[in-house]
């Protein structure tokens, strides 16, 4: 059942999100938001295909860590931190993200590109004043232990702290 719940879910809003919505803006968009890319353009599968490998890893930790699907109506029993849950706090945001930019490379469109970075900042928004407080009160200190442990978006290094350059 949770698995069925799941697929509904993925099928309905991040299909929305990355197919739907992409789809017409590609159809309506003007020839002056592409730019030419050529062979290279191909490139934007790999962002396509990992967006969507790491959102059906993090679907999949949802369902069997924490027992619940990535709709906020019918979210995890348990605190998810395993898997790519490890890295970051918001993998599943990302690998959409990821998606996106990979089709606005793939298809060479400025216009879903300035798509993806509107997603990105509807992302952060909910996540920073939806998302982190509902799972403060619902997961209490164990939230908070794996709030500092963990980064919201870019991974930290390996010995633990993110690393600067230069």
């Amino acid at each position: 059942m949770v698995a069925l719940r799941t697929l509904i879910f993925t099928v309905v809003v991040p299909g929305t999100v990355t197919v739907l919505v992409p789809y017409a803006l590609l159809s309506v968009g003007s020839a002056d938001s592409s730019t030419t890319l050529g062979i290279l353009r191909y490139a934007g599968l790999l962002p396509i295909a990992s967006g969507a490998s790491l959102y059906l890893w993090c679907a999949w930790q949802f369902m069997s860590t924490g027992k619940g699907t990535p709709a906020p109506i019918d979210p995890p029993k348990g605190l998810v931190a395993a898997g790519p849950y490890g890295l970051v706090r918001n993998p599943m945001y990302l690998a959409v993200v990821s998606a996106l930019a990979g089709e606005a490379l793939l298809f060479e469109s400025f216009l879903l590109l300035g798509y993806a970075a509107g997603v990105f900042a509807a992302f952060f928004l909910f996540v920073v004043f939806y998302e982190e407080p509902a799972l403060r009160r619902k997961f209490g200190e164990s939230y908070e232990r794996y709030r500092r442990r963990v980064p919201r978006w870019i991974p930290r290094g390996p010995s633990g702290r993110c690393h600067r350059r230069g």
